[in-house]
């Protein structure tokens, strides 16, 4: 029987396999997520998740183990808005955002003694215009310090965004229903 090794610490994809009845192990992979030369978005994000699920697999040496990986990004004017290094990082990315629609991407990696599978989501999120103080004040929350693009759609940022035009799940970092189909297959 095989098990599903989940090749992340993040939270939120923790959450987002639970609450889809997904019984898992964690397995943090821990890799150089530097974006190489001329690297487009969707081929920087399932690279990364393509490599963490690898590196979890080879680390367990368990022929049963099916390892997903994954990897999100904010993408803006084709520019990738990684994690803020600091708190004028995160205000400089929540400006840019403010008023525009940009791209959420995760790539998706299964991989396991038999295959290996690599996919990526893309989700359109439309932000309303903030203000100078609506960004200082979320900034000051610490809430955008971990996250990609310096917000979570999930908690006090989703005031922002009216709509969105894709996979919700996929913003908060997992796309479930494209996961769920390849851990079928």
């Amino acid at each position: 029987m095989s098990h599903l090794i989940l090749a992340s610490s993040s939270p939120r994809r923790r959450e987002l396999l639970t609450q889809a009845g997904f019984s898992f192990t964690v397995h943090p992979a821990h890799i150089n997520e530097d974006i190489h030369p001329g690297e487009d978005p969707t081929a920087y994000v399932t690279r990364l998740a393509r490599e963490k699920a690898q590196k979890v697999f080879e680390e367990l040496s368990d022929a049963e183990a099916v390892v997903l990986g994954a990897d999100t990004t904010v993408v803006l004017d084709g520019e990738i808005l990684g994690k803020p290094v600091d708190a004028d990082d995160a205000k400089r990315m929540l400006a840019a955002l403010s008023g525009r629609t940009h791209t959420v991407i995760t790539g998706v990696a299964v991989v396991s003694a038999a295959h290996m599978e690599v996919a990526a989501e893309v989700t359109g999120v439309k932000f309303r215009v903030l203000s100078v103080d609506e960004i200082a004040a979320y900034v000051a929350s610490g809430h955008p310090m971990d996250k990609a693009g310096a917000y979570g759609i999930q908690g006090l940022a989703a005031k922002w965004i009216p709509r969105i035009e894709g996979c919700y799940f996929n913003v908060v970092g997992l796309p479930l229903a494209l996961v769920s189909k390849m851990l079928e297959s």
